[in-house]
């Protein structure tokens, strides 16, 4: 599955591009210059990132199904106090 990004955000990925070329690189990218680099890091790096996250879920998912009957089970037949014998006239 290719990464992508909505509109905003990509308007704002390429905006930071820029700032980090101009503040951390102190060098002047163009727009097409900050385009090139967001689609080399969407097809290069993206998916190693997405692929993390899916697994981080998945592992996260199965703890949550391996503990289903501890966290959403109720004690049955919990109405009488445990020990409580019948009452006979």
């Amino acid at each position: 599955m290719a990464v992508t990004l909505s509109h905003d955000d990509r308007k704002q990925a390429l905006t930071s591009i820029r700032r980090f070329c101009r503040e951390g690189l102190e060098l002047e990218a163009s727009d097409l210059q900050a385009i090139a680099l967001l689609e080399f890091f969407l097809k290069e790096i993206g998916p190693s990132a997405y692929n993390a996250g899916v697994a981080d879920a998945q592992a996260f998912l199965r703890d949550r199904v391996a503990d289903l009957e501890g966290t959403c089970s109720e004690p049955t037949f919990a109405y009488w106090p445990k020990g409580a014998s019948v009452r006979r006239k």
